[in-house]
């Protein structure tokens, strides 16, 4: 198994990637702030901690995701969050 740690937004947002029994994935963090995201393969994000307000794809409606939901992002796009405070996830690729 190999560990990843990404860093995107000047260290706004982290994560350790790894890859098991085939299936990549992430976990991480995303302090207070404003980003978007771009998708090469379909997401599955979960919010372990804290709350993520997201605009999916094609979309202009912002909807909130509290801890233990989550969300699919289709792959070849992008999606836009708003983070209130330090939230975690787990991230799936599908």
């Amino acid at each position: 198994m190999t560990l990843t740690h990404n860093v995107y937004f000047d260290g706004g947002v982290q994560s350790l990637a790894y890859e098991r029994d085939g299936a990549t994935s992430s976990v991480g963090v995303m302090a207070a702030g404003e980003y978007h995201f771009g998708t090469g393969a379909p997401e599955r994000m979960t919010v372990v901690h804290g709350e993520l307000t997201v605009r999916l794809p094609g979309s202009t409606d912002w909807v909130a995701y509290p801890a233990g939901t989550s969300f699919e992002v289709p792959g070849d796009s992008g999606f836009d969050l708003q983070v209130a405070d330090a939230t975690s996830y787990l991230c799936e690729y599908l």
